[in-house]
């Protein structure tokens, strides 16, 4: 899918160097943001950032069960399913194939604030189910968001699903095929109940509204990478921890929010894979049950959560809190292979004197600097190293922070990862709350002089930014 309005006075701002002249015979090249943890780094603030100037914005990959806050002039806008660029007005939004729709959220979404796989509400009936069974048989679940992108991307894999363009090229062979997909849910769940003849009549209705949307997407993003430069930018949803082949396994997501998304899921090639964004939040939060070896089951992870105002933006529930893991940060980026880091939300640690930062793990007695493959381990594994300093803002109208030592917590995070090397960080100011007056963060080391800034959490409005950390070593 893909629709368009124009606003004149969208501001100018770098994008990476997708979509510059000179950049790769390929063609244009396209921006990529990414979670680096597990979700709810701040990815939509860096993406309404990077969209300000973008001509696309793009969905790869998953479904409504990801949720976006972006905050524009002191109102509040969610995103589950649209792109979070397109409060940009100016903005084409292309959600791809590799994501799941669920059409009344789609049109929901779109009025208060298409594309291959689609949710049927069957499909969010059946995913509450299994977690009802999985509670009942094992005594845990999954902690899913009952959207029901586990079975949807289920009925894609046993090629049973329906995709958007059989909704409006033959709307009978689609209600055959529909019928055929709904009974097939209710001979596996005896409890589920699903009118069929309703739901056909309600998607009759919805297909008259979206048709004149739909495009082919292959064809719709070649042609934007191969005609006249632009500026194309990739939205992830969920992050590289909840990835399908890539995360905590079993306890994932049931799509790939890692880099390779990208390309199977708006089908392009993977050299117009340009600058690849990797969002991370100063510390680390993860929702629902699962492995989180420096989580802080206590009264720092009850602070950081209270602080940072950890709630899930799909579900509302809290959001689990801990140091930030530097082992997963370090696998995310093997995976990903970032060009830089956002990092956010390092003014919720100013209170404390001494942040820690999760460095290896120990399993059975042994310290392992690596991230393990059999996941449920990390339960029980941590080890951390103590960095002592803290950050103060000295005030709203202040152009600087008051600084002691918080900036080399900055750079040891990266480097003791070996993943980041800061060179004059690009400032991103963030519009938030109507700020574009950069803060920033100064180190008072002899040997560097480099800035850092950070971007606010949505609780306190600063004049801050985030910092994009050049990665210059893997």
């Amino acid at each position: 899918m893909a629709f368009a309005e124009t606003n004149p006075a969208a501001s100018s701002l770098p994008n990476g160097d997708c979509g510059r002249p000179g950049a790769r015979p390929g063609g244009n090249r396209v921006t990529v943001v990414l979670g680096a943890q597990w979700g709810d780094e701040g990815k939509g603030k860096v993406v309404d950032l990077l969209a300000q100037d973008a001509d696309i914005v793009c969905r790869c990959q998953g479904g409504n069960n990801a949720g976006h806050t972006v905050v524009v002039d002191s109102v509040e806008y969610d995103f589950h399913l649209l792109p979070s660029g397109i409060i940009n007005p100016n903005v084409t939004a292309f959600i791809g194939n590799g994501v799941v729709i669920h059409l009344p959220g789609l049109f929901e979404e779109a009025e208060k604030n298409v594309q291959k796989g689609k949710v049927f509400d069957f499909h969010q009936a059946a995913d509450g189910i299994q977690e009802q069974q999985r509670q009942e048989q094992a005594g845990k679940n999954l902690g899913t968001t009952k959207k029901g992108i586990g079975p949807v991307y289920s009925s894609k894999a046993a090629r049973s699903g329906l995709r958007m363009c059989d909704l409006v090229s033959d709307f009978e062979g689609f209600s055959e095929r529909f019928k055929v997909l709904a009974n097939q849910y209710k001979s596996i769940y005896p409890t589920l109940e699903i009118d069929i003849e309703g739901e056909l009549q309600k998607l009759k209705g919805y297909m008259e509204r979206i048709k004149p949307m739909v495009r082919d997407g292959v064809y719709f993003l070649y042609e934007a990478l191969h005609g006249p430069p632009k500026k194309i930018l990739v939205e992830g949803a969920n992050a590289a921890l909840l990835d399908i082949d890539f995360g905590t396994y079993p306890f994932v997501t049931s799509s790939n929010c890692t880099v390779g998304g990208v390309c199977t899921g708006l089908g392009m090639p993977p050299q117009n894979v340009g600058e690849v964004y990797g969002v991370v939040k100063a510390y680390t939060t993860r929702v629902g049950i699962g492995a989180f070896p420096t989580e802080q089951d206590n009264e720092i992870g009850e602070l950081l959560q209270t602080r940072g105002r950890e709630f899930g933006v799909t579900t509302g529930r809290k959001r689990r809190c801990g140091w930030l893991d530097l082992v997963l940060l370090k696998y995310a980026h093997m995976i990903n292979g970032f060009t830089a880091l956002a990092l956010t939300k390092l003014d919720i640690l100013d209170m404390f004197t001494e942040i820690k930062v999760g460095v290896a793990y120990k399993l059975d007695g042994e310290i392992i600097p690596h991230f393990p493959g059999m996941f449920f381990s990390l339960q029980y594994t941590e080890r951390y190293q103590g960095i002592r300093g803290c950050v103060r803002a000295v005030s709203n109208s202040s152009p600087a922070w008051s600084v002691t030592g918080s900036h080399r917590v900055a750079l040891s995070f990266g480097n003791r990862a070996s993943i980041v090397t800061c060179h004059w960080p690009q400032f991103r100011s963030c519009r938030a709350f109507g700020f574009r007056v950069a803060g920033c963060m100064c180190s008072d080391s002899k040997e560097e002089r480099r800035n850092v800034a950070v971007l606010s959490s949505a609780m306190r409005p600063l004049n801050l930014t985030f910092p994009i950390l050049k990665v210059t070593s893997s």
